[in-house]
């Protein structure tokens, strides 16, 4: 739930910026947040007894909102930079090269929040648990991939600022411009429960919020952050 409404709210964000300089660009994205609102309304019909039993169900929202965001986001760079969809490992095109160093940061900070916070990064909840495989940091880092990277690196193309890419891998000065970026937006407030704090203070927070739930104090509420 947190992640699909961070992906319509970063639409949002920047498609309010079409409504005048580009009107059918504008249009084409909020009929795009409608469909993501769509499969995010089906969220509260599943139930199970167990992640185990409902994870398949959970996925096929979660992949269908990811498809039409990554949609939504490839309307809203078009004619400033290449972007044919999202590509995990091995992508070299600028873009993808970003989102993928973007969120190896991202994965970093989420990491050593959970550490502070008590948690085991390995024994995550959406993520299946493998050898090795830190499916907790999976987890929380799915609420602010949006706010956190994919912000930064629309803001960065938007403002005509180039992704350099060499032999398939991002220049060390893109790298740098990126993580500053990245880490500035991190120290950027948004709002939580009627307080503003920066998004490292919140990702800290979330993390306090894991465990209470663990501890069977509460249910946990994700962050969303604004538009």
């Amino acid at each position: 739930e947190g992640k699909i409404k961070n992906q319509v709210n970063v639409l949002k964000y920047f498609a309010k910026y079409r409504k005048t300089a580009d009107p059918a660009l504008f249009g084409q994205i909020l009929d795009m947040i409608k469909a993501v609102e769509e499969h995010l309304a089906e969220l509260p019909k599943i139930t199970g007894p167990a992640i185990d039993e409902v994870r398949g169900q959970l996925l096929s929202v979660e992949g269908r909102a990811a498809n039409l965001y990554w949609q939504a986001i490839k309307a809203l760079t078009a004619g400033k930079v290449e972007f044919d969809g999202r590509e995990h490992r091995g992508a070299a095109d600028p873009v993808n090269s970003a989102l993928n160093y973007g969120y190896g940061i991202l994965y970093s900070r989420v990491w050593g929040a959970l550490l502070l916070a008590g948690l085991e990064p390995f024994a995550g909840f959406l993520h299946v648990d493998r050898p090795g495989k830190p499916s907790l940091v999976l987890d929380l880092v799915e609420e602010f991939r949006q706010q956190v990277v994919d912000r930064s690196i629309l803001a960065m193309v938007g403002k005509g600022a180039e992704i350099e890419v060499d032999d398939g891998k991002l220049t060390d000065a893109s790298r740098r411009e990126l993580a500053r970026r990245i880490l500035e937006r991190m120290e950027a407030p948004e709002r939580l429960e009627g307080k503003k704090a920066p998004l490292t203070a919140i990702i800290q927070r979330q993390c306090r919020g894991v465990a209470n739930f663990v501890r069977g104090e509460g249910r946990y509420k994700p962050f969303v952050g604004g538009w």
